[in-house]
């Protein structure tokens, strides 16, 4: 009855006006580059400059608590903007050495730059007092994007009034479309303050609007700038050496293997990039982060880290996830273009991949075989409206899978968005039958400051295949509503508070229900980055025919009120299906236990230790007989990271899991694995680097002369040990 008032309070409520004329600076060329020494000692000085920054968050639209000046200039080459940053007590200032993009629990200050000026995409450039360098993409309608990197230069510095940053961005590092007079691109400028939670913008950008690029001020002045002549050419070396363990035959094996490669990138009308690669460097240095793998009814999903599909991923984007690129797994050559050309946004890219032909049989005629796999994306976008569709391809041999799809994302007003998406497949498997089926999702979403409403619908088919996306389960009719409500007292030590609801239900095609989710979860935010979240869930679900009654109680605690320590802690219990009974049983419905506790402390700058325990409990009901642990997962990773410099740095890793499974109730095997992974990093910038790194594994696993390999209580034997260099190095012309 809460929700239903909240909700009904706010769709007869006045609806939100639109978004006010936008602000707008003129900047100014400069005649030298502006230097960071000229700004140390706080005094206003000459030119352009920003300083009537609001708040986002805790409070809306309201004078920042620490006054910040921002001064902005140009010349042929860069855009320049020099933040100098006042605060009561510089003593509470965040500011530690630490790797690049590992600043948001720093104090930092940004810059947006919408250079086509299209109130749909925005570059952000970020530093913190010691100039480490963020950046990134912000896209309306999707998840922000970190994973863009490119070159620019940037510097901080302490001071005794607080702190100073400059930015420098050369324009070769941007896209933006042809001109031949003065140019207007969307700004905004941020300041972020972690010890009061606080984010303070200028011009001010308020929740109370759902869009972000929206509420950009215009620049002007630009003129004469262009990215110019801008040719990249990437050249990389790896060289791997392994021990490891063939179980197959129950003996060690050793491998050496070096491999070299080239990407290359065009910028064409200042707006377009095309990329070729020749044997792309698809190595993926960083680790996936640790998650529970076991139990699952369906995939788990690991983001994808590796350098090529990275840049402007967002171009590829649709709400049925139509393109994964972790299905490419090892490709010999490829290609893409992405950028705009007058109101459109696309994406092209084909690709090979090795893996397939490598994983069937020596005797199939598919042996050595590639894969041909091919994406085109092409997006309209009008005002804060767009429309689009994605075709993809997928070829193998005789099969293959082919995917189009329509999708669109429709401004109401400045809080309500329309999003939908038609797709139908096309596949031929291998020794199967030829299947077409179609796909179908649609949403309705109200985002602002106090109220969060989104109802979504999505319908696919059984037949409905996409090898190169990532859709765990077909055959379904879905509907969800989700509904949140905060209040923000605007003094006390609570920043927001309020209930959430979330119901979920899906049929199959057939018209029978799968299953229903119902939850009723209250958050609670505090002051210095502390807060909880709590909820209980009824729920029902289908699985092997059986129907489940099942219910859920959790509890979230974050807290980052110590400079020099973050904790998280995440618990709950309840009851799920044993989804893998052993040989001959049926699934049934079991109690579990899930437990989550991070750490992370910075005892000095430029260390970071990370330590993690992931526990996962399944026992037995006692209604159905005596109390019997199902199985227990305990995962245990410590991370240690050491910044010597901006550029170099040394990281470890020691991972520890152990399944520990009663064989008779579950269909697992016991196992332990512990791993070590050291790397030592030498980053200058994107492109030009070199890592030298070690990993080694043990497993409970015994060599046994006769039997060859026979399970033992711990892991202690090596069964795969590996040392790799890998380099490559930016030239830009």
């Amino acid at each position: 009855m809460l929700v239903s008032a909240l909700l009904a309070a706010a769709l007869v409520a006045p609806v939100a006006q639109a978004a006010p004329p936008r602000q707008t600076v003129t900047i100014a060329r400069a005649a030298v580059p502006p230097r960071l020494e000229d700004f140390l000692t706080g005094e206003r000085r000459d030119g352009v400059f920003a300083d009537t920054f609001l708040q986002r968050e805790p409070q809306d639209l309201i004078p920042a608590t620490e006054r910040t000046e921002a001064y902005l200039s140009y010349d042929d080459a860069n855009l320049y903007v020099v933040f100098v940053c006042h605060a009561s007590d510089p003593s509470r200032i965040r500011a530690r050495m630490a790797r690049r993009e590992q600043i948001f629990n720093d104090d930092f200050v940004g810059i947006f730059l919408d250079t086509f000026n299209d109130r749909q995409r925005a570059y952000m450039f970020a530093a913190s007092p010691l100039g480490i360098q963020l950046d990134g993409i912000i896209s309306e309608g999707q998840d922000d994007d970190f994973s863009f990197d490119t070159i620019w230069q940037s510097r901080g510095r302490l001071t005794e009034f607080g702190y100073v940053a400059s930015i420098a961005i050369p324009f070769r590092s941007l896209r933006f479309p042809p001109a031949s007079g003065p140019r207007t691109w969307g700004i905004a400028l941020m300041r972020g303050i972690p010890g009061k939670s606080e984010n303070d913008f200028w011009p001010g950008v308020t929740r109370r609007i759902a869009t972000f690029t929206t509420q950009f001020a215009d620049l002007h002045g630009l003129e004469g700038v262009s990215p110019g002549r801008n040719v990249q050419l990437i050249p990389y070396g790896t060289f791997t050496g392994a021990r490891f363990l063939d179980r197959a035959v129950a003996a060690y094996d050793t491998a050496k293997d070096g491999r070299a490669g080239i990407d290359a990138k065009i910028v064409a009308r200042d707006s377009l990039a095309f990329d070729f690669t020749l044997n792309p460097d698809f190595s993926q240095v960083e680790s996936d982060e640790p998650q529970v793998t076991i139990n699952q009814r369906f995939e788990v999903f690991f983001p994808e880290k590796r350098p090529f599909f990275l840049e402007n991923a967002g171009y590829f984007q649709t709400p049925v996830n139509l393109f994964f690129s972790r299905r490419i797994r090892d490709p010999q050559f490829g290609a893409r273009v992405t950028g705009k050309v007058g109101g459109w946004a696309i994406g092209a890219l084909a690709l090979d991949d090795r893996a397939p032909g490598k994983t069937v049989s020596e005797t199939d005629p598919l042996r050595g075989d590639h894969t041909l796999n091919g994406v085109l994306r092409a997006r309209r976008e009008f005002g804060d409206s767009s429309i689009g569709a994605l075709v993809t391809s997928r070829d193998f041999g005789p099969s293959f899978n082919h995917v189009a799809s329509a999708d669109t994302r429709l401004r109401l007003n400045a809080q309500w968005f329309l999003q939908g998406q038609a797709a139908v497949s096309d596949t031929q498997p291998i020794g199967g039958n030829h299947v077409r089926d179609a796909a179908y999702s649609a949403n309705v979403s109200r985002n602002s400051r106090q109220l969060t409403y989104q109802l979504d619908y999505t319908d696919i088919g059984k037949d409905f295949g996409t090898t190169l996306g990532f859709i765990p389960r077909t055959d379904i009719r879905q509907t969800t509503q989700f509904v949140s409500y905060r209040w923000r007292p605007k003094s006390g030590r609570f920043l927001s508070f309020g209930p959430n609801s979330f119901v979920q239900a899906t049929w199959d095609h057939a018209g029978q229900v799968q299953d229903w989710t119902v939850r009723f979860p209250f958050g609670v935010d505090l002051k210095a980055q502390t807060g909880a979240f709590m909820r209980r869930t009824e729920s029902m679900e289908r699985f092997a025919g059986i129907e489940f009654r099942e219910h859920e109680n959790m509890i979230l605690f974050y807290t980052s009120r110590l400079r020099w320590m973050d904790v998280n802690l995440f618990t709950s219990y309840g009851t799920r299906p044993n989804f893998y009974p052993a040989e001959g049983a049926l699934p049934f419905l079991a109690n579990y236990r899930d437990a989550q506790l991070s750490l992370t402390f910075r005892p000095v700058s430029g260390l970071l230790l990370d330590e993690t325990y992931i526990y996962s409990h399944l026992g037995s009901r006692p209604e159905t007989g005596p109390k019997h642990t199902i199985f227990d997962n305990h995962i245990v990773r410590s991370r240690a990271n050491y910044q010597f410099t901006r550029e170099w740095s040394l990281r470890a890793i020691l991972d520890y899991n152990a399944v520990l499974p009663d064989t008779s109730l579950v269909a697992l095997d016991r196992t332990k694995h512990l791993s070590a992974d050291l790397l030592l990093t030498y980053l200058i910038h994107p492109g030009t680097a070199l890592y030298v790194g070690y990993t080694d594994g043990y497993d409970s696993v015994a060599l046994d002369p006769v039997s060859g390999l026979v399970p033992i209580r711990n892991p202690t034997t090596s069964t795969g040990r590996q040392v790799f260099v890998k380099t490559s190095y930016l030239f830009r012309f």
